[in-house]
């Protein structure tokens, strides 16, 4: 499989497999008028298998929703077809309308204009809860 060059755009990789799709879905790639390349279980040395989502276009990308996803994704930045800008994404201490919370007795669920909050209370288990009932991100 040929998936061309970047001459401007971003590269996730190290997504762990399987992880792409939701990640595309999150960052809502579905609605950019670009070229977006899905790889899935693409074959990797460091982890066996892995996603690679490539965007031909230089875009602003919720890092927290990358690192929510997947800390360990590595956020690559290509400019005039080199590499520019390469960075690593831990996972962030609070998040934003990234996910939506699940609990029906949550305030947010009445209170549509609430914004979804979400904090890291596990850091090692990657835990978040709703600041408002304390429910636990799925």
């Amino acid at each position: 499989m040929i998936i061309g060059k970047i001459q401007n755009g971003i590269v996730l990789d190290h997504i762990k497999a399987g992880e792409g799709m939701r990640l595309y879905g999150i960052l809502g790639l579905d609605s950019l008028d670009c070229q977006v390349a899905l790889i899935k279980n693409a074959e990797s040395q460091k982890m066996g298998r892995k996603d690679i989502i490539k965007i031909d276009r230089l875009i602003d990308v919720n890092l927290d929703a990358i690192g929510y996803v997947d800390p360990g994704i590595t956020v690559n930045i290509i400019e005039n077809g080199k590499l520019a800008k390469r960075s690593h994404i831990d996972p962030p201490d609070e998040i934003v309308d990234v996910i939506k919370c699940k609990n029906p007795r949550c305030i947010t669920t009445t209170e549509q204009e609430l914004p979804h909050v979400f904090r890291l209370t596990d850091r090692e288990n990657r835990i978040y809860r709703c600041i408002y009932c304390e429910s636990k991100a799925k």
